[in-house]
């Protein structure tokens, strides 16, 4: 069960977390799977016996739930744009935002407290090609099944053959393999290493196959650099979020996702660069070494920025590995306003606050993809920026003050190539 389990022994709040269950079934009965947030408001509890053994027996008092329309001054605060519409809080700590949308009810049964459903339609998403010939970055948002929503990045580099790839092919084998695992960490890494081995024959080349020839290894990657595709690689972060409660992410490079709660910037990502002194000491032992360039930004074997990709299969050998990184939150809905989900063109000209900032001056999340998108083209950015922005049950509720950008970064691309 992914509830928070604070205050777990208080008598009030088990109350109220009984009261919303019984609603809740209450509803499904005669409601179906969903139910619109102000039917929910509007629905009042009456008695309702819970048969706790034979011999025992309780009820649960009546308390009136009021829609949004009824003064409820206590709990009444105006919308943060100043729109002067009033938004509140329901009894059961839901936001009442400016996106309405319906309660999920199994799943909400199961977790014992209303979850409301994250809809596609209401996800932003921008991709700019910058200062580049080529757009490099690929996208997706998608229902991958009937509980699991889909949403990832791919930061193209040596060609747009690997972020293709992925774009193409990297949703179909993470619904295959949640067919039969539903730990969504260990599906989302052998995901990513399978991706990363059919890239590889789709490519026509065995990672390990050139340890067999008799050419020396510098010679065998010259070779291999004619080849189309062979030094093609992308980052990639991928989000499933399940019953629009479990959020997992797995990610290899350095594009990231990021949760806001509470207002606040929460990073679901750590860069894999040689920066970090973990991953440079792995890079280090794999047999490749590090170089920096007239930006004074590391790189391995002098030509790449990140030591985690997939694709890049001349590096393979010396350490620059397909295998992700994952992450698993429960979502907060009362504190959760979005996901988001950049590429670097985006993430060199602003940091993960200052993003966040942005989007929560926005009034709904596809303008907050256009506007992070050309902020960053505005300020500088000569990579492909690409955002996917997507709300949750807190969108609007923090609104932030005006935005200063770290400027020491604004002018200085992503150094991706040497």
């Amino acid at each position: 069960m992914f509830s928070s389990t604070n205050h777990l022994h208080d008598p009030s709040v088990r109350a109220v977390r009984v009261m919303s269950a019984a609603c809740l079934v209450r509803l499904a009965r005669c409601s179906g799977p969903y139910v619109g947030r102000s039917g929910l408001l509007q629905t009042a509890l009456v008695p309702v016996p819970l048969q706790q053994d034979s011999h025992l027996q309780f009820t649960v008092f009546k308390r009136q739930l009021y829609s949004p329309s009824e003064q409820r001054h206590s709990n009444t605060r105006f919308d943060p744009d100043s729109s002067g519409r009033p938004t509140t809080w329901d009894s059961f700590g839901i936001w009442d935002n400016r996106i309405d949308e319906p309660i999920l009810l199994p799943p909400s049964i199961r977790y014992g407290k209303p979850i409301p459903k994250v809809s596609l339609s209401k996800v932003g998403c921008a991709s700019l090609i910058g200062q580049r010939k080529e757009n490099e970055d690929r996208f997706q948002v998608s229902q991958m099944t009937d509980n699991i929503l889909y949403f990832a990045v791919f930061d193209g580099h040596g060609g747009p053959e690997a972020a293709d790839f992925c774009e193409k092919y990297m949703e179909k084998f993470i619904k295959d393999l949640v067919a039969e695992e539903s730990n969504l960490e260990l599906v989302l890494t052998k995901a990513f290493l399978e991706v990363d081995k059919a890239l590889a024959k789709h490519l026509h080349f065995s990672p390990n196959g050139f340890e067999a020839l008799d050419f020396p290894t510098d010679m065998t990657r010259a070779l291999l650099v004619r080849v189309p595709g062979m030094n093609a690689g992308t980052t990639a972060t991928v989000a499933l979020l399940r019953d629009s409660i479990e959020l997992v992410v797995g990610s290899v490079g350095d594009s990231r996702a990021m949760l806001c709660r509470k207002g606040k910037a929460l990073k679901l990502t750590v860069d894999h660069t040689p920066e970090r002194k973990d991953e440079k000491e792995r890079i280090k032992k794999a047999g490749g070494f590090i170089t920096w360039n007239s930006l004074g930004q590391p790189n391995v074997n002098g030509r790449l920025a990140m030591t985690r990709s997939i694709g890049d299969f001349d590096l393979k050998n010396m350490g620059v590995i397909a295998e992700p990184e994952t992450k698993r939150i429960s979502l907060h809905h009362v504190h959760d306003a979005f996901l988001a989900l950049t590429t670097d063109g985006v993430n060199f000209i602003m940091n993960s606050q200052e993003i966040c900032n942005i989007i929560n001056q926005c009034h709904d999340p596809k303008e907050a993809a256009q506007r992070i998108s050309d902020q960053a083209l505005q300020y500088g950015s000569e990579d492909n920026s690409t955002i996917i922005v997507v709300p949750f049950s807190a969108w609007g509720k923090h609104k932030s003050s005006d935005t200063s950008f770290s400027f020491s970064r604004s002018f200085v691309s992503s150094g991706r190539w040497a």
